[in-house]
């Protein structure tokens, strides 16, 4: 399951299906990859087997890694298969061996790029993983409170929202694509639309890593009523 949705903002529980998935024996793989480093995730409390995330998200490192966990059981599960893995990309039976004192080949390493998120993990080590944490909700919740004040209403309700991406309704009659080209043109902020059933009806605002600043969440306030009023919104 995916545990922090981008698409609609959404921050999934993960505690009840965990349960349910270990008292049917099956193995639990979590999609973390706008959460780890901006929200409390408890891999070995809750028993998650597999878990993979990005580097480019709350981590703030530049995109092209992906930190991933395999637990005893789903180690064990990939070492007991009677068929060869398909994919060379995503062998983790080989990428086992590689890490090994066997070093079987299975990539030359991006050294570069390790080094790299070697740094964003000592600032984050630094800050205090549980601070990093609690700076992204507060930061969210902040956000939120300012948006509310203006007029506007997030798409998700508090206890099921994504503290690194918050996800906007877009008031009636109001060109979204345009507010969005506004806040680019005039403030150089980027901000996402939406996707599928929700394109067009909401904005998704990244508060994310280093990017979750108190200037950041001013400014874009500010910035997003100016750009509304730009374009013909009263709140």
């Amino acid at each position: 399951m995916v545990h922090a949705e981008t698409s609609t903002g959404v921050l999934q529980p993960l505690e009840s299906i965990a349960a349910e998935a270990q008292n049917a024996g099956a193995l639990m793989v979590v999609d973390a990859v706008t959460s780890l480093g901006g929200v409390e995730l408890q891999v070995d409390t809750l028993g998650l087997d597999v878990v993979y995330s990005g580097s480019q998200k709350c981590l703030s490192c530049p995109p092209g890694l992906a930190p991933i966990t395999v637990s005893e059981r789903a180690a064990k599960v990939i070492g007991d298969r009677r068929s060869p893995v398909q994919s060379w990309y995503l062998d983790l039976s080989m990428i086992q061996r590689y890490w090994t004192q066997e070093r079987f080949y299975h990539h030359t390493a991006p050294i570069n790029m390790i080094y790299g998120l070697h740094e964003a993990l000592r600032i984050i080590s630094e800050e205090g993983l549980e601070s990093c944490w609690q700076r992204h909700l507060a930061n969210s919740e902040a956000f939120c409170a300012g948006l509310h004040a203006i007029g506007l209403h997030t798409l998700v309700s508090p206890a099921n929202r994504l503290p690194s991406l918050i996800s906007v309704k877009v008031p009636d009659g109001i060109d979204e694509a345009a507010v969005r080209r506004t806040l680019l043109t005039e403030f150089n902020i980027e901000i996402g639309g939406g996707l599928g059933e929700l394109k067009g009806r909401i904005w998704r605002f990244g508060l994310m890593g280093h990017g979750s600043r108190e200037r950041n969440v001013l400014l874009l306030l500010v910035a997003l009523e100016k750009a509304l009023q730009k374009h013909g919104w009263t709140s």
